[in-house]
């Protein structure tokens, strides 16, 4: 008796081959439609209202604690019942229907910094929940700050100080890593010595704080003469300016004050019948001090504007003493001494920073140039946005070429091959770090951008290589001045300290 052999799936071709064609199918259906939601996966759709969708667009995604739970299908204008207009973003989450509290808040954020952004979800705590289609208020959607909201308050004389201010500390630091290992270095022995200082200064038996409390008494005594002490330091200022001119002669002044002060103790005793005389004077001239009654009634006069003031200056004392008390504390605190010396610090570090890149924005105007730049650079318009424009770069090929590895000497257009001319032309080193923005005299040579290309500017480099000559490019400066940019100035503002060189340049006032 003979037995059929038994049939096997995988002995039937035909029916492999549709399993498999099915089974790619789904997988094509499910990767085109995973980003409007999976089958067999809980959708919920609602209606956010923001009074601006700031760029939300179809597509976008909704997040929770930082985790994918949704997409945006839509966004519509919608009217609202007081008459305004609000952006209605329709989203699709992947939650069921009663999950989602009504009194659930969304963030608009940014994605990244060329335009995409997201909704962010917090969940609620309210009892009811949200219903397919429900409608989400405009006061539940959160639209931050963003930069360009701020920078549109300012106008354009404080934007460009903001820009010279950004300029300025976004260059503070560069290069200054070793300022900032001496002062690492320096502070335990300054907190070392700062610490005896301090501990006398909190002593009970130093009084700090009585000091402060007669220092108000003092300012309360002399307030009526603020005028004169006023016109005091003013005139003391115009002294000792005129004395700084003159350092020499005030440390002749300084050494020959010793002697005028012996010579004066030997004279003092000599001095006293003069004195007595002129006690005696005194007593004599009090009839005539009588004879100064008829100008009491200007005197008079005077006194009765001066009492007002001084009630009115009580007052003033009292909002003064909250001051005062603040400066006690500050005083009192170990760390301001500790501030106020790494401010100095700080300042005399960033002044030769600020002398050499002064020029670059205040005769060039570069910071403006770049911002120029930066916007061309992001105006790619994409489906989400603007974003950054790119090139392939690519060179031909000769020896110590830019475009391989391993160059033993500087870029030269030695062995160049013609067969790779439609890659580009012969390549030569173009190194000019430091392009100067003025010259020695702070006459405007904003060379960046405006000397065109030198075939040869290298004075350190060696003459020739192999027989090549060198036709590169190392110096940062050309001969003569290029003048300003198209919105630059011809040189340097009056009273601006500048440099032509970082650090070691000389210094003009």
């Amino acid at each position: 008796m003979t037995r059929r052999p038994s049939s096997s799936i995988v002995a039937s071709p035909v029916l492999i081959g549709a399993v498999t064609v099915l089974v790619t199918i789904v997988a094509v259906f499910l990767a085109y439609n995973a980003n409007q939601g999976l089958p067999f996966v809980p959708n919920l759709e609602v209606k956010v209202l923001a009074s601006n969708a700031s760029a939300v667009g179809r597509g976008a995604e909704v997040r929770e604690g930082g985790i994918r739970i949704g997409f945006v299908r839509e966004v519509r204008t919608r009217a609202l019942e007081d008459g305004t207009a609000a952006a209605e973003i329709h989203a699709v989450l992947e939650a069921e229907e009663h999950s989602i509290p009504v009194d659930t808040t969304f963030t608009i954020r940014p994605r990244s910094p060329l335009g995409l952004k997201y909704l962010e979800m917090a969940r609620g705590t309210a009892a009811e929940t949200a219903q397919q289609d429900h409608v989400f208020p405009v006061d539940q959607t959160i639209r931050p700050v963003e930069f360009d909201d701020v920078a549109r308050i300012y106008d354009a004389p404080t934007r460009r100080g903001i820009q010279r201010g950004l300029q300025g500390f976004g260059t503070a630091l560069a290069g200054r890593g070793t300022y900032l290992n001496q002062a690492i270095e320096e502070l335990p022995r300054l907190l070392r010595h700062l610490e005896p200082v301090a501990r006398t200064l909190a002593a009970h038996e130093t009084q700090l704080g009585r000091f402060f409390s007669e220092l108000g008494d003092a300012a309360r005594i002399v307030a009526p003469l603020a005028d004169e002490q006023s016109d005091f330091f003013t005139q003391a200022g115009l002294t000792f300016e005129a004395l700084s001119r003159a350092p020499e002669s005030l440390k002749a002044t300084i050494e020959r004050t010793h002697p005028a002060l012996q010579a004066g103790i030997e004279s003092f005793p000599v001095q006293r019948p003069f004195l007595t005389d002129s006690a005696a004077l005194a007593r004599e001239m009090q009839p005539v001090a009588r004879e100064l009654r008829p100008a009491l009634p200007e005197l008079n006069s005077a006194l009765e504007r001066g009492i007002p003031v001084t009630r009115r200056s009580v007052g003033f004392y009292d909002d003064l003493q909250p001051a005062l008390v603040s400066l006690r504390d500050l005083m009192e605190d170990p760390g301001t001494g500790i501030a106020l010396r790494g401010l100095t610090a700080s300042v005399s570090s960033l002044q030769p920073q600020l002398r050499y890149l002064g020029p670059y924005q205040t005769v060039c105007n570069y910071w403006t140039y770049f911002f120029t730049f930066l916007g061309e650079h992001v105006s790619q318009e994409g489906p989400y946005g603007y974003s950054q424009r790119a090139a392939i770069k690519s060179v031909g090929q000769q020896t110590n070429s830019p475009g391989s590895m391993g160059a033993a000497h500087p870029a030269n257009g030695v062995g160049y091959q013609e067969a790779s001319r439609f890659r580009g032309d012969p390549v030569h080193l173009h190194a000019t770090p430091y392009n100067a923005a003025i010259d020695e005299l702070g006459n405007a040579d904003c060379e960046n951008g405006q000397r065109g290309y030198p075939r040869r500017l290298a004075r350190f480099s060696e003459p020739e290589l192999a027989g090549e000559p060198f036709d590169i490019v190392t110096d940062p400066h050309i001969p003569g001045n290029q003048g300003p940019t198209y919105t630059g100035i011809p040189r340097v503002p009056e009273g601006q300290t500048f440099t032509r060189e970082p650090e070691t340049g000389a210094v003009h006032p």
